[in-house]
């Protein structure tokens, strides 16, 4: 039975996949079938500059103290995602949409593990553009919400399409147990712990207090 602990080190992600499902370790897992593309995507990042870390069970790469994109691989594609999407201006109309509920257009998406390589000229650009953002301290306005997320659960929601989409149906309600459950914690690993530890029941479509 597989360990299905969320890797905390980027180069378990690439040998073994996130740790989130029970194709972890296997060669059905999606970050071994896109191996390749991923690598190279690693490979750009890197080049750049980027710091490479783990977060949410996937590597992710930040410049002055900020995240910048993620890496994630799924059944029928893999992905690099931009943080702080909005500002993002994408002159070659190349970003996508990660689900229904994102609001602006904020990943590379690929099929093919030759695609990166194609593009790096392209993806190098737009990690400058994102770099530049974060080195002068820009942050995309605040949209009016209901419901004030922590920054954290934003992260991991942008992070993670499936979870944004199970949070998005979440009656308001819930929605607001687990801003409250976040926002009682001091510092962001333990928020960012609960939301890992909460992830299950969000999918679920459960509030923080529900069991």
């Amino acid at each position: 039975m597989p360990d299905l602990s969320m890797i905390t080190d980027p180069d378990a992600y690439f040998a073994d996949g996130c740790g989130r499902c029970d194709r972890f370790a296997t060669p059905e897992c999606s970050t071994r079938v896109w191996r390749a593309g991923l690598l190279t995507l690693r490979r750009i990042a890197l080049a750049a500059g980027l710091t490479e870390t783990a977060k949410w069970g996937h590597p992710c790469y930040m410049h002055a103290g900020r995240n910048i994109a993620i890496l994630g691989a799924f059944r029928a594609d893999y992905r690099l995602s931009f943080f702080n999407a909005a500002l993002m201006q994408d002159p070659h109309g190349v970003l996508a949409k990660q689900g229904p509920n994102t609001t602006h257009p904020d990943c590379f998406r690929f099929t093919d593990p030759a695609t990166p390589a194609a593009l790096e000229p392209v993806i190098r650009a737009y990690l400058a553009e994102a770099m530049g953002y974060a080195e002068q301290g820009i942050l995309p306005p605040k949209t009016p919400t209901e419901i004030d997320l922590p920054e954290e659960l934003v992260e991991a929601l942008d992070a993670d399409p499936a979870l944004a989409e199970a949070f998005a149906a979440l009656t308001p309600g819930r929605q607001k147990s687990w801003a409250l459950h976040l926002t009682g914690t001091r510092t962001p690993a333990t928020r960012q712990a609960r939301i890992a530890r909460g992830r299950a029941k969000i999918m679920l479509g459960k509030g923080a207090t529900e069991y």
